[in-house]
């Protein structure tokens, strides 16, 4: 019984020994990474949620092609809501506010930041402002990377059937 004991246990330091040595215990493929060099980009950490920066519509400049986001402005019947959909895009990580801007047709004009100026936009939120039922004027500002970009700058026609 003790050498049968004994030629079990011999094997199973075997098999162990041989699945060590093979490689068998490092990580998968799917887990390994190579040494990547990213550049850290500083992006101002806000102490508190209220402390994002705040869009001013100063700087009226294409937003660079590196800082890409998709943004989707429309006008909706019956209602006359105009919406702001936020889709993300190649620079998402570098946007820190949105500002929708929208001159109503009796010239009062109406301010709002997407998320209330509360957190970061992130995909799929959405911008609602009370339009009106002539047409009015809607501008979108994007902060991205520290400075103010005018993305959208359009008239906000109702259609009649």
């Amino acid at each position: 019984m003790f050498m049968h004991l004994t030629v079990i246990l011999a094997a199973l330091a075997g098999v162990i020994l041989c699945s060590l040595v093979a490689g068998c215990t490092s990580p998968t493929q799917a887990e390994m990474r190579p040494a990547e060099t990213v550049t850290p980009v500083p992006t101002p950490v806000p102490a508190s949620p209220t402390e994002l920066p705040t869009a001013t519509p100063v700087q009226v400049d294409t937003l660079p092609a590196e800082q890409f986001v998709d943004l989707q402005l429309t006008k909706e019947r019956p209602d006359y809501t105009i919406h702001l959909l936020y889709n993300g895009g190649k620079g998402e990580a570098q946007v820190q506010n949105i500002l929708m801007q929208v001159t109503l047709s009796d010239g009062q004009v109406v301010q709002a930041y997407m998320n209330d100026n509360q957190r970061r936009p992130r995909r799929g939120d959405e911008l609602v402002v009370q339009g009106s039922r002539g047409t009015d004027h809607a501008e979108v500002f994007v902060t991205s990377a520290g400075r103010t970009y005018k993305v959208l700058d359009q008239p906000m026609v109702t259609y009649s059937l």
